[in-house]
């Protein structure tokens, strides 16, 4: 799976101009599910979302994670995160789970991610979304759960 994970102040996502998901300051993660991504990259993933620390404590640093700040997620899932630029200037997307294993993989990080009891909000699988952000700091992070 690859991950943008976003400090922000705020999120939202719309879908045929009407908002479907929405946050204050939290974090907004963009996802994309690779052919071959199992639990585990669920199970690590969610971790790394969930106790990142990103958040500042009281002395300016960036110690604290989503938990302990309890803040609200809004994930948005987006396979063009594993779209190949290396040939040519088309982006190639061999390596994006199909829709079928995908959709199920996202839900599944999601329900991850709620049983921390952190407000979870999402967009809608394969529907075309405009996501507006205001990225904090700005904090932006790319993850990886092949490079585990």
């Amino acid at each position: 799976m690859k991950l943008v994970v976003q400090r922000v102040s705020r999120a939202e996502v719309r879908v045929e101009g009407a908002p479907i998901g929405r946050i204050d300051r939290g974090l907004l993660v963009l996802v994309a599910v690779e052919k071959g991504d199992v639990a585990a990259d669920l199970d690590w993933c969610a971790d790394k979302v969930l106790n990142m620390r990103i958040f500042e404590d009281s002395a300016k640093k960036m110690n604290l994670s989503a938990v302990d700040v309890a803040t609200a997620i809004l994930v948005v899932s987006q396979f063009t995160l594993v779209g190949d630029l290396s040939r040519g200037r088309r982006p190639g997307f061999e390596r994006a789970a199909p829709p079928a294993e995908a959709e199920p993989m996202v839900g599944e990080f999601v329900e991850r991610l709620r049983r921390s009891g952190l407000s979870i909000a999402t967009g809608r699988f394969r529907a075309f979304m405009e996501v507006e952000l205001i990225n904090d700091g700005p904090v932006t992070l790319w993850l990886d759960s092949r490079a585990r």
